[in-house]
């Protein structure tokens, strides 16, 4: 029976992917969104989502246990500088996780894996110009209607103008 296994094992022994899952860690931490295949993409968030709320104190003992999982010093300086001061008012969910599509050579999951607050394009709300959908009988119909009161428009604006010209003639 499988009880409490519930982590992701991804085909390789506890050494691996423990050395895996910190080489990845380290580059998203340093490259802000990596693209790979959704079991791993999965894997790394709950395994440095933890890391990530640690680095929000900033204490010798934190630096300590992040350093022990990662091992790279300059993953940590920037992971408790700029990713620390960037999600210091987020209370989690620090990941965002984009399904890309499925790889050409073995038809696996592709994804990006990035940190929320480093992507400027999914900050911006673009509004979406509503498209306007119109039958063929609807245009033909109201076509001869338009061109008559463009024309009664076009008709009173010059006469005004016509009137203005004439007194400036003499």
């Amino acid at each position: 029976m499988r009880h409490n296994k519930k982590f992701n094992h991804l085909g390789r022994t506890a050494s691996h992917r423990a050395s895996m899952l910190a080489n990845m860690a380290i580059s998203l931490i340093m490259h802000k969104r990596i693209t790979t295949t959704v079991a791993k993409a999965k894997a790394l968030k709950k395994y440095v989502e933890p890391l990530i709320t640690k680095a929000k104190e900033d204490s010798t003992n934190s630096r300590r246990v992040v350093f022990s999982y990662l091992q790279n010093k300059d993953a940590i300086k920037a992971l408790f500088g700029e990713v620390a001061q960037a999600v210091g008012d987020r209370p989690g969910g620090y990941t965002r996780i984009i399904k890309l599509g499925t790889r050409q050579g073995d038809a696996a999951q592709i994804c990006f894996i990035e940190l929320v607050d480093f992507d400027p394009d999914m900050a911006k709300t673009t509004e979406k110009k509503k498209a306007t959908r119109r039958s063929r009988k609807s245009t033909k119909a109201e076509t001869p209607a338009q061109e008559a009161a463009e024309t009664a428009e076009a008709v009173a604006e010059e006469a005004p103008a016509a009137e203005a010209e004439a007194p400036k003639a003499e």
